[in-house]
């Protein structure tokens, strides 16, 4: 196995709330991030309509400013419902009460694996240890009714990735993730919620999980008290792959959440990794059928190393624009002309079209296109099913 190495920054984000400016290792203002939470917090506002925003009008100010004109162009009678400051201060204060607090996409804390995806989250809530989130991850993930020896070879490759220097990130769910948690306690382990930070799920791993926020750390993009539903849990998967390099996959059966994370990785570009079982085993049935896709082979850690390794020392760089001050540019969202408007909006429809179809066969320029689209997308008419793929409500 590979020598031990050394990996994140030294220090941990002590900044205080009440600063005027950004804090060590913040790249917001209090004021910016209150905005960035009231923008991501708005009805139909997801991270890729986001960073359009952000990156289109200069800052999250600016960007609610514009969303009733832009709302209203893309055929809404009414603006779409955004937090008041006092209810985004709300959220922040019940969040700082439970020992947790707002880390902003491209700041120290942030998991760098995550920062060059489409659909990052431009805020994670975070409770626990910075510096657990700064260190290379691996995800590990699995059946949650696992067998004795798919939770013990969970355990201990968890535990052999944390000698290595690797963090292991999975979903706090029974059986193999609670297994991988439990075995990297010590070395550093990070949890990711379906739902918000004071709704933890399952109820039975509630002290699990409260080992996981005092030695590593437990993170959520959704709203303090959010409720996980089934739909949830996908988005949650999406994290858990997208802050991992890898994703190895114990046990899982053919129709298996499991599976849907080890597609998640392979779309995100991340590694696929899967322990081989017996064909007699329905639980091994998903894992037996990624190795014949193509997942890499797992019978211990040095498996996955030998191929994450080279891999490190590379943090892709944030798809999303830095706010510089100040945030507020003063921008004016530019119309496009009625025949412009008409021509992208005459080329979507229910089936998924690439954005850069809609350019070429508009013959509009790629700023007409993109404010078309943050038009449709704020009255609620545009779906984004995957990444540079828009389709018509």
């Amino acid at each position: 196995m590979a020598a031990k190495r050394t990996t994140g920054t030294k220090g941990q984000n002590t900044a205080s709330p009440q600063k005027a400016g950004p804090g060590k290792g913040e790249l917001l203002s209090p004021e910016q991030r209150l905005d960035w939470l009231r923008l991501i917090r708005t009805e139909n506002v997801g991270p890729r309509t986001f960073r359009t925003l952000i990156n289109q009008f200069g800052g999250a100010a600016a960007a609610l400013e514009a969303l009733p004109t832009l709302a209203r162009r893309g055929g809404r009678l009414l603006p779409p419902q955004t937090p008041t400051r006092a209810e985004a201060e709300a959220e922040m204060a019940a969040l700082a009460r439970g020992k947790a607090r707002l880390v902003a996409l491209g700041e120290q804390d942030y998991p760098f694996a995550l920062r060059n995806l489409d659909d990052a989250p431009p805020l994670l809530a975070v409770r626990g240890r910075g510096e657990v989130l700064r260190g290379p991850m691996v995800g590990i993930v699995g059946a949650r009714n696992a067998s004795a020896a798919g939770r013990t070879f969970a355990q201990k490759i968890a535990r052999e990735l944390g000698a290595d220097g690797w963090v292991v990130v999975s979903g706090l769910a029974r059986g193999i993730d609670a297994a991988a948690h439990e075995a990297s306690l010590e070395t550093g382990t990070v949890g990711v919620f379906a739902g918000g930070l004071a709704r933890p799920y399952p109820p039975e791993n509630m002290k699990l999980i409260e080992s996981v926020a005092d030695k590593g750390a437990i993170v959520s993009e959704m709203p303090l008290t959010w409720e996980p539903r089934a739909r949830d849990f996908p988005r949650r998967n999406r994290l858990v792959s997208g802050m991992a390099l890898g994703v190895v996959v114990v046990e899982a059966a053919e129709r298996s959440g499991s599976l849907i994370t080890a597609r998640l990785a392979a779309e995100q570009g991340r590694e696929v990794f899967a322990v081989p079982g017996s064909p007699l085993d329905p639980r091994a049935g998903g894992t037996n059928r990624l190795l014949k896709q193509g997942a890499t082979l797992v019978t211990d850690a040095a498996d996955i190393i030998e191929v994450l390794a080279p891999l490190l020392g590379r943090p892709p760089e944030s798809r999303l624009e830095a706010e510089q001050p100040p945030a507020d540019h003063g921008l004016e969202p530019a119309e496009p002309a009625a025949d412009a408007r008409a021509r992208i909006i005459e080329l979507l429809g229910p089936a998924p079209t690439a954005i850069d179809d809609l350019v070429r066969l508009s013959g509009c320029a790629v700023a007409e296109v993109q404010i078309v689209l943050l038009e449709l997308d704020l009255a609620g008419r545009l779906d984004r099913p995957g990444p540079a793929l828009v389709a018509l409500r």
